[in-house]
């Protein structure tokens, strides 16, 4: 059997800045990049657009603040199949991309689950008819576990670079 091996794109310092300053400030201008990582704007460009073209910066997003939106549940959702067939998975897999309240979908490993969803839901009435109405009828799907969020302690975007 083959081994499939991603090469990791070298990074020098700074890359590292920048990749560092554009995660705490998605909006900060190239202008404003240039002179915190202390390089001309024109060098600092064609940095980021490598750092873009390479894949390491995959997309620039907007965070919005879920509790102002009215988003008041957070819900960890284990999710455990009666199969482990490529076709069982795909099929849900297919289906839960459809949920605009799954924000996370993973397989994982180490639980008796198959999945873990992370959902993000007005209240609990609206989760109910959510997971009874839509997730549980998902062909496959026979046990879910759910927990709730009660307060974030940490609620970063920002991925570790100091050790690359």
């Amino acid at each position: 059997m083959a081994t499939v091996t991603r090469e990791h794109p070298k990074l020098d310092r700074l890359d590292k800045r920048i990749l560092g300053i554009m995660q705490s400030n998605g909006r900060i201008t190239n202008l404003e990049l240039a002179e915190q990582v202390g390089l001309s704007p024109t060098p600092c460009a064609r940095r980021v657009k490598r750092l873009e073209d390479s894949g390491l910066i995959e997309r620039h997003v907007t965070l919005l603040n879920q509790t102002r939106l009215g988003l008041n549940i957070t819900a960890m959702i284990s999710i455990s199949m009666d199969r482990h067939t490529p076709e069982r998975f795909e099929n849900f897999e297919r289906q839960v991309r459809k949920f605009p309240e799954v924000v996370e979908c993973s397989i994982v490993t180490g639980q008796a689950a198959d999945y873990l969803l992370k959902a993000v839901l007005p209240d609990i009435t609206y989760y109910e008819e959510f997971l009874l109405g839509r997730l549980t009828r998902i062909d496959g799907v026979t046990g879910v576990h759910s927990s709730f969020v009660l307060r974030k302690v940490i609620d970063r975007t920002e991925l570790p670079l100091d050790r690359l």
